[in-house]
């Protein structure tokens, strides 16, 4: 028996708006990562969310990269975990994955200072369950772990669609309460077939690309005046920014970006 192809799969993670994507439960959730705007995603394997990173490893060259966004095979559940703390003080979107419960218990280090630091970036944790008869004979679930560490965790119906909203729904979540958010789906789920509408996939969040070795725009006299002419004398102030070499930019809305540019309110930037 030859090994599995999944080229049909990453065609599918590029579909746009309206177009229909058919496959399994895990690849919705694959979508609908994309579809959330993620900055980078990293698990550690096992089932059942092993077709997640096997469907994103191929598909890294081809249209992660390209997207912008950082794919890692994590050495372990705790090295997934630590992926997160990129979301910690920047306002990027994350996911990561592995199996539970056991999983869990190798990231409780890393994912419980993450859960007491808080987040500023939507963090999503996909945890394939295998508990019971299904699978194996571990009787754990992943609801004491979240109740700990006060994770929200999320337990969507099996439906494709249901996948797609809840991860969406669940970095909007992590961001309104600041924590990162366990996504629970089961092994059954993870395999069941169907049809998910698509919608469009969002590119990363990344900070506003400025000349090499440039600093944020810097107070000047002609920032400082009358609201009368402030737009004029805000354009003044982001035309003398200047890099290292003592050369003005050349485009005035240039700049890092939020949240490291600290003349924003002078430059409109």
């Amino acid at each position: 028996m030859g090994e599995r192809s999944f080229a049909e799969d990453v065609k599918q993670l590029g579909y746009g708006e309206g177009q229909t994507l058919r496959g399994e439960g895990i690849l919705a959730i694959t979508k609908a990562l994309l579809q959330s705007g993620v900055s980078y995603v990293g698990g550690y394997p096992g089932a059942p969310i092993s077709h997640l990173l096997d469907v994103m490893a191929d598909a890294n060259e081809s249209l992660l990269r390209p997207m912008g966004i950082y794919f890692e095979l994590s050495g372990s559940e705790a090295a997934a975990a630590a992926l997160l703390g990129a979301s910690i003080n920047y306002p990027m979107r994350g996911a990561v994955t592995w199996k539970s419960v056991v999983g869990t218990n190798v990231a409780s280090d890393p994912l419980s200072h993450v859960a007491s630091a808080g987040v500023r970036g939507g963090s999503l944790i996909v945890i394939g369950e295998d508990y019971g008869e299904g699978a194996s004979i571990l009787q754990e679930r992943t609801h004491s772990a979240a109740l700990k560490s006060s994770i929200p965790l999320l337990d969507p119906r099996n439906s494709l669609t249901s996948f797609a909203r809840f991860v969406e729904e669940g970095f909007g979540l992590s961001e309104a309460c600041n924590e990162p958010v366990f996504f629970s789906i089961r092994i059954r789920a993870c395999h069941m077939r169907g049809t998910l509408r698509c919608r469009r996939s969002r590119m990363p969040w990344k900070p506003r690309s400025s000349p090499s070795g440039c600093r944020p725009p810097v107070a000047t006299s002609s920032s400082i005046g009358s609201t009368s002419t402030g737009r004029a004398r805000s354009r003044s102030s982001a035309s003398s920014c200047k890099a290292d070499c003592g050369t003005p930019w050349s485009v005035p809305s240039t700049c890092w970006g939020w949240p490291t540019c600290t003349a924003a309110p002078r430059c409109r930037c």
